[in-house]
């Protein structure tokens, strides 16, 4: 999600996909050698080792990343070292520990796609999980030598014409407008449902900021800014943080009902014409959200 401020300093998602290409290339030429693609099974222990092997590489890479941020954090604010680094190898051992019994409750709540735990279950209540998707398609791709290159070289050309636009914008706009590659990317293979969120939220922030800005210079208050934009951070970090929380709750709630023969909708309210009334409910609670959003961060301009 950096990308959509137009800078990224985790690059997570093309580390793993150049990671998935280099792999599954090595074991190409291994499989061919040793004969393991003249079976099913074979290309299947490929593609598994191929996706194994890029988590590693994905874990490293977002672990060491995570240990740099919160380094430099420390740095600034004149934390001692050896204590973020004993806190830092805690949270990467109890973060192994329960990453995987969470991940396993949510594929038996929800499911991801491609993957449903159950026959009757609704695939478009499934979890998407397009990184993965994108990485399996590939190293399958690869390995039955049916992957779309007209597709990838489509996307190279695409992304170096699209940087070259966003060099362009910044030049003649210094540096006020841009095409972030990686906001294109993200809204390519991200569903509707994630990127509009994202999209009113962007233009909200857009509002505020230039709200924000004009009061600071009416009024030489410099810091409103800063507090404005600490104010939207931490309120934007507290909902994502929420839904996330939520998400694993309710996961616990189906997991526990489905596991006694129960529901998978435990909590539904089977009411007449709740289909509609939950569209509007969800509407309105949406609106809700962007004001109390909207009236938190311009707080800023009263805080001292």
């Amino acid at each position: 999600m950096a990308g959509l401020v137009g800078s990224s300093s985790s690059p997570i998602s093309g580390i793993g996909i150049i990671s998935v290409i280099v792999i599954s290339l090595v074991l190409v030429t291994i499989g061919n050698s040793a004969g393991l693609f003249e079976t099913v099974d074979g290309q299947k222990f490929l593609t598994a080792l191929t996706l194994f092997t890029a988590s590693i590489v994905l874990t490293t890479a977002t672990i060491s990343n995570d240990n740099l941020q919160d380094l430099k954090t420390g740095l600034l604010v004149h934390a001692t070292p050896w204590r973020q680094q004993v806190a830092l190898i805690i949270g990467c051992f109890v973060g192994a520990l329960v990453i995987a019994p969470v991940l396993e409750i949510l594929y038996h709540a929800y499911g991801f796609s491609g993957a449903l735990p159950r026959p009757d279950m609704d695939p478009a209540q499934a979890l998407s999980a397009p990184q993965a998707t994108i990485m399996t398609t590939i190293s399958q791709g690869i390995f039955s030598n049916k992957l779309g290159w007209t597709y990838i070289l489509s996307g190279v050309g695409l992304g170096a014409v699209l940087i070259v636009i966003d060099a362009f914008l910044k030049k003649i706009s210094d540096k006020k407008i841009g095409l972030p590659v990686i906001a294109v990317g993200i809204g390519i293979y991200l569903p509707p449902s994630i990127n509009t969120p994202v999209i009113i939220g962007a233009f909200l922030a857009w509002f505020i900021t230039r709200h924000i800005a004009n009061y600071a210079k009416r009024t030489g208050n410099k810091e409103v800014a800063a507090k404005a934009e600490r104010f939207g951070t931490l309120f934007s970090a507290g909902l994502i943080v929420g839904e996330s929380l939520m998400g694993v709750v309710l996961a616990f709630v189906i997991a526990a009902s489905v596991s006694s023969g129960g529901s998978e909708a435990p909590l539904a309210l089977n009411l007449e014409n709740w289909e509609g009334t939950a569209e509007v409910l969800g509407l309105a609670i949406f609106l809700f959200s962007l004001f109390l959003f909207a009236s938190r961060v311009l707080r800023a301009k009263r805080a001292k």
